[in-house]
């Protein structure tokens, strides 16, 4: 929200000439002469405290019409994992198959609180659990490869069958011994220039990438759970991976079309309303009404701008290239500022 306190506007003001790095992620300040804003360390030269205003997070200001600063780059650099998380994260993908302490933390100069609470607030999970969740998905890729469950269990650092039993199926769903057969939705995070998002993949390709913010998006992944009669637990796979280089590339302006495999679970109806976004060329907009056109059913325009709604793959399937047949933007789950500047980001770049 937009702060008002003045005690609190002098301080983060303080902050802010003073480049305080314990103030990143705290405001994000609007710059009222410019329309951009800015995280407290950015280097641009400071504004004067009658042509700035703060907010809460960076959605407000990007909602109240202010663009990302090109030079602190607020929406990755404020949710970027600060180095000592980064070094924890290596360890946990490093050491998939071993629990790491807080011990072990303190010996690499890594503060465990730091860590515990950076998780909290950036997954909505604990250190432990980030790292249970590796730990069952290795063992999970282990069982389908064949290898014993005992061998497993053990391997993974388990002192008993019956917790490695319990754990697991607290997050994949089912018994090590009932699982082989069923598919786990894996779930990974990755910074973009307007804010982090989640991608999740199954083995036959991506089935989510969506803002971390996005409206009911505890509700995508349940209904994404229920359709694929999977959990969703922390991990990657080549997908992500693929995912991952292919969206970092399209904000950087190199990729207008991606190779990624998709896995999208849905009515006929919405999968073809899906298979006509991507004839939308990239730059280009359409509205809802040429893309009932486009399908074939002139009259489903409410049909499809619901579909639309539905698709949970954000920028790979662009549904942000659809927009009101008065030329307004309308309709779009990450929010209409990011719409606006996904549609002028690929209109710059066709004509450079």
């Amino acid at each position: 929200m937009l702060v008002t306190d003045k005690k609190k506007i002098k301080t983060y003001y303080q902050a802010l000439l003073d480049k305080e790095p314990s103030y990143v992620g705290i405001f994000y300040v609007g710059v009222k002469t410019t329309s951009v804003f800015c995280i407290a360390t950015c280097r641009a030269r400071k504004p004067k405290l009658e042509n700035v205003e703060f907010y809460t997070t960076f959605k407000e200001a990007l909602d109240s019409g202010y663009r990302p600063c090109k030079i602190c780059k607020p929406t990755e650099n404020s949710h970027k994992a600060p180095p000592q998380i980064e070094a924890a994260i290596k360890m946990v993908k490093e050491n998939p198959k071993e629990k790491i302490s807080d011990y072990q933390l303190k010996d690499n100069e890594i503060s465990s609180e730091r860590v515990r609470r950076w998780f909290k607030k950036h997954y909505g999970l604990t250190f432990q659990a980030f790292q249970r969740m590796y730990r069952i998905n290795n063992a999970f890729q282990e069982l389908k490869g064949g290898k014993k469950t005992t061998d497993t269990a053990f391997d993974a650092g388990y002192e008993s069958l019956s917790g490695f039993g319990y754990t697991y199926k607290k997050f994949v769903g089912k018994s090590p011994k009932n699982s082989i057969n069923n598919d786990v939705i894996l779930i990974s995070r990755l910074t973009t220039p307007l804010g982090p998002m989640f991608v999740c993949a199954t083995d036959k390709g991506v089935c989510l990438l969506e803002f971390v913010d996005r409206r009911m998006l505890e509700t995508e992944f349940k209904d994404l759970q229920q359709l694929l009669k999977a959990q969703i637990i922390t991990g990657e796979n080549q997908h992500i991976k693929q995912a991952k280089q292919e969206v970092t590339e399209y904000f950087d302006g190199k990729r207008r079309d991606f190779d990624v495999k998709l896995h999208t679970p849905g009515t006929e109806f919405q999968n073809r309303v899906w298979t006509a976004l991507f004839n939308i060329p990239y730059g280009e907009t359409t509205t809802y009404q040429q893309q009932s056109e486009s399908i074939n059913n002139p009259k489903a325009v409410r049909a499809v701008a619901s579909a639309n709604g539905s698709n949970r793959i954000s920028i790979i399937i662009p549904c942000h290239r659809v927009i009101g047949k008065n030329g307004k933007l309308a309709g779009y789950g990450g929010g209409l500022e990011r719409k606006r500047w996904l549609i002028d980001h690929e209109q710059v770049k066709v004509k450079t």
